[in-house]
């Protein structure tokens, strides 16, 4: 602690990221990566972009990628907002559109930014649990509330709900912005943008870093009608006007032009992730049911922590959470299926 600090420095509980370990002959399966390279076409563009004058400004208003977004989902421009990451597109909608006079609600086992960011922008929060089966229910969140936040398929869980429930829960709540955080949904969900043009209290908030497999490169963004996207744009341009250089505007703009290699390198990750639980499950894991690009499995007779050490002493890393009721569990990245071979003869050792 430091006299200069803020006052809020202090009770801030800061996001723990995944691991970016440096170890030789390393499977990294811990923080849900795409095990492809991007579409060459993107990597094609970024070369461009790089090869271009550098000394100036990228274009503040990301015009040629929020036009290329709203074709690829059918929406106009003016509802598409874009950022750097999907985790900072999340920072600009806590602070512009879910601080509010009663508290914010989004499941106890979800992503762990959520109570960070409410407790960076001084947000009151109420933590909505899961069922005995790890499932998001609609009817718990059928209380006072001043805007609501959840993924779908829910991390690290990787459940998703039917896109019928989404919309019952945008409904029912339809003084309240209600935020959908859809960061997995091209690997199995529904997606909710198809309800945004029906829907005025509705956000939706999707990322290049997972299916696009442009991690690396920090684009997300959201789609929500013009009034939600201008709270966005306001707040976005009272922190930093830039939030995307010039490759990463052109790499994404390709990325999401790139249908075949979208479409191909998705199928890989479905059929690698069938694959990966069926194995898992006849070496006597539970594995919840998955459409993201992992899976959260736990072994009846082995911790969860014991399991992720063992595996790390064979260079194998996936990612656990010591927190009540899923301390047990391993949310393993959907790799290759060479490298899930590998995490499966690595088990076999252990088991």
């Amino acid at each position: 602690m430091s006299r200069f600090w803020s006052p809020i420095v202090a009770t801030l509980k800061p996001y723990v990221p995944g691991e970016q370990p440096r170890m030789a002959n390393l499977v990294k399966l811990n923080t849900n990566e795409s095990p492809y390279g991007p579409s060459e076409k993107a990597l094609e563009a970024i070369r461009a972009a790089a090869d271009m004058d550098l000394r100036l400004y990228p274009d503040p208003v990301a015009l040629g990628l929020r036009e290329a977004i709203a074709r690829r989902y059918g929406m106009s421009v003016g509802e598409v907002f874009v950022g750097n990451g999907s985790d900072e597109v999340l920072a600009h909608t806590f602070a512009a559109l879910l601080k509010h006079d009663r508290p914010l609600l989004y499941p106890d086992i979800s992503y762990s930014f959520y109570p960070t960011y409410a407790g960076l922008f001084g947000i009151e929060a109420v933590e909505i649990p899961l069922n005995a089966d790890f499932r998001i229910e609609i009817a718990g969140y059928r209380r006072p509330a001043g805007a609501i936040i959840l993924p779908n398929p829910n991390a690290p869980t990787g459940i998703g709900l039917p896109l019928s429930d989404i919309e019952r829960l945008v409904s029912e709540h339809s003084d309240q912005p209600v935020v959908v955080d859809e960061a997995y949904i091209d690997f199995g969900g529904e997606s909710a943008i198809a309800l945004v043009p029906k829907y005025e209290n509705l956000l939706v908030v999707q990322t290049f870093s997972k299916s696009r497999a442009l991690a690396g490169l920090r684009v997300g963004f959201a789609i929500g009608q013009r009034p939600l996207i201008e709270a966005l744009e306001r707040v976005k341009d009272s922190f930093n006007s830039y939030p995307l250089g010039r490759a990463a505007l052109a790499g994404a703009t390709a990325a999401i032009e790139d249908e075949a290699w979208f479409e191909k390198t998705r199928a890989k990750i479905l059929a690698t992730r069938a694959a990966l639980t069926k194995g898992l499950e006849a070496r006597g894991f539970e594995v919840l049911p998955s459409q993201a690009n992992f899976v959260f499995a736990r072994h009846q007779n082995h911790a969860g922590q014991t399991l992720a050490a063992k595996l790390r002493e064979r260079a194998v890393i996936v990612r656990h959470f010591a927190k009540p009721r899923i301390e047990d569990f391993l949310r393993i990245t959907i790799g290759t299926d060479d490298e899930c071979a590998k995490l499966v003869a690595a088990l076999d050792e252990i088991l």
